[in-house]
Parts: structure tokens; sequence; C-alpha cells
């Protein structure tokens, strides 16, 4: 069996990217419910020492648009500041990368595999090639934020499943 870097990558991000939009919109809809403004929960955090909602969804943009772009640059660094984020703001960002990562063509990045790929943070350079960076670093990256993201929201009481985490199956 042979699996192409389009459908480890892409394939990847528009499952958790679709996953995520999901579990923002149930978000947004159950503080709504309750009466209260979703703006509220962009700083919620699984703990004191853990990144806010906000970062998490920035990070699922991120580790899914971001890093098709730094795979075409052959480098890829952390996530810019985005402070201002409202709740409304955290939902386009997903939107920007799920349209984005739509519109991304299988042979340009299957063309990519054997090129290498640095990961970059202030003078440090982690060189990858571009199947360990996806495999190793993107990926668990979307995977990690993805589900933090879901925790956050699941731990303030919004009614999440399994199967909204996980997004559209890739079956058959």
């Amino acid at each position: 069996m042979t699996v192409s870097l389009y459908e480890v990558t892409v394939d990847s991000y528009l499952q958790m990217l679709t996953s995520s939009k999901d579990v923002l919109e149930r978000g947004a809809e159950y503080a709504k419910s309750r009466g209260e403004n979703p703006d509220d929960l962009v700083k919620l955090s699984l703990h004191d020492d853990m990144a806010p909602l906000s970062f998490q969804a920035i990070s699922v943009w991120h580790h899914s648009l971001g890093a098709i772009n730094g795979m075409r640059e052959g480098v890829f660094a952390p996530p810019p500041k985005k402070p201002d984020l409202n709740y409304v703001g955290l939902q386009g960002l997903i939107d920007e990368a799920l349209d984005f990562v739509k519109s991304v063509n299988r042979e340009e990045i299957d063309a990519l595999s054997d090129k290498p790929m640095v990961f970059r943070v202030g003078e440090r350079e982690v060189p990858f090639t571009m199947t360990n960076f996806a495999l190793s670093f993107s990926l668990p990256n979307l995977y990690f934020h993805a589900t933090t993201l879901y925790d956050v929201l699941r731990m303030h009481g919004v009614p999440l499943s399994k199967m909204n985490y996980l997004g559209p199956l890739r079956v058959g």
C-alpha cells in the first residue's frame, strides 16, 4: 500500500478543520443558548499553564494552512500572534484554512514529498524531510490543538461527542 503526502496531509487537515469548525459552531450555539457571550470562551484553558482556546484555534489554522505554505517554502515557524481575535474571528480562521486546504493541488503536494523542510524558531533550525515533518511534527501538532480545542469546550459543558471530534471519516 502506498500513501501519498497529499493523503497524509491535506486529507487529514480537511478532516480536522471540518471537525474544528463543527466544534466551534457547537460552542457558539451552546454559549448563546445559555445567554453567554461566545467571546467569553476565547480565553478559557484546561489549566493555568496551558494556552487558551484562542491559541488552540490559531494553531489548528497554522498547522494546516500554515503547514502547506511552509511545505511550499521549505520553512515552517511558530504561528503568528493574533491577540485581538474574538470567537467569530477564530471561526473565520478555521473557515479560511478549510477553503484554502480544499483548493490545494494533489500533484503539487505529492511533488514535495522528498524535499527538505526546516522548522525555524528564532535562530534554531530543526531539519526534516517533508514526510517526516508531516508525520512527526505537523500532524501531531494539528491533532493536539484540535483535541485541546475540543476539550476546552467540552470542559465548559458544550455537548460534544467523539464523532464531533473525529469529523468526516474517510470510509471505503
